[in-house]
């Protein structure tokens, strides 16, 4: 490896020390309680190497998140193999619900923590086109399902939020530690998705019926 590769190499390495160390302290101490200084102190550089790295700790929020939303379609990557719409949705909720058990820190950054948005907007470092491809699939599988009758026409967004509030909801309760007064902590899983089946199983009663009403 050449001198060149090296200090590349090295560059990673603290990049990623960088943000590990964001990650432990967004997520243990709060995002507006972390600072430049405190984070410096963690991976044992002065606050001038983190600045060379990243403008401030918005920007470092913000690859946090971007790298969560690339998890998280990475799960997403086979559904479109999926014909049928409903289950593709279905599998959607259960992919949601996996990442956020499997990567609870993210999740916490990317949906739970309150983020300084219009700080992250004012770094210009473009859309956050994953987040925007995360949303947009889960409307376009509401949108076919309602396209073949499979769920009543209304809304797309309504519909869409509802059903992310849902998995949104279910995860948020689990990560934060919330279901332990109603639910045997062995039974939390078979719950979540038990909760998601019986969502979905309203729409499966709607082909047949077609009485479901979504006020």
């Amino acid at each position: 490896m050449g001198i060149a590769e090296r200090k590349e190499k090295q560059k990673e390495e603290i990049r990623k020390m960088i943000l590990d160390a964001s990650m432990k302290l967004f997520v243990e101490e709060g995002f507006e309680k972390v600072s430049i200084r405190r984070i410096a102190d963690i991976i044992e550089y002065s606050p001038t190497t983190i600045y060379l790295y990243f403008k401030d700790k918005n920007e470092i929020l913000f690859y946090l998140n971007q790298a969560g939303f690339i998890k998280l379609l990475e799960l997403n990557g086979s559904l479109l193999l999926i014909e049928n719409p409903l289950l593709r949705l279905h599998k959607m909720g259960e992919n949601y619900i996996r990442f956020g058990l499997e990567y609870p820190e993210y999740y916490d950054l990317m949906f739970i923590q309150p983020a300084p948005m219009e700080k992250l907007a004012e770094l210009n470092l473009g859309e956050w086109k994953n987040a925007d491809l995360t949303r947009e699939m889960l409307k376009s599988m509401v949108a076919e399902c309602m396209s073949k009758g499979i769920i009543k026409n209304h809304d797309v967004t309504i519909v869409a939020m509802a059903f992310w509030g849902l998995v949104h909801g279910l995860v948020s309760l689990s990560i934060r530690r919330r279901f332990e007064k109603m639910v045997d902590p062995e039974e939390v899983i078979k719950t979540m998705h038990g909760s998601l089946n019986w969502m979905m199983s309203l729409f499966e009663e709607n082909i047949e019926s077609k009485t479901l009403e979504i006020k």
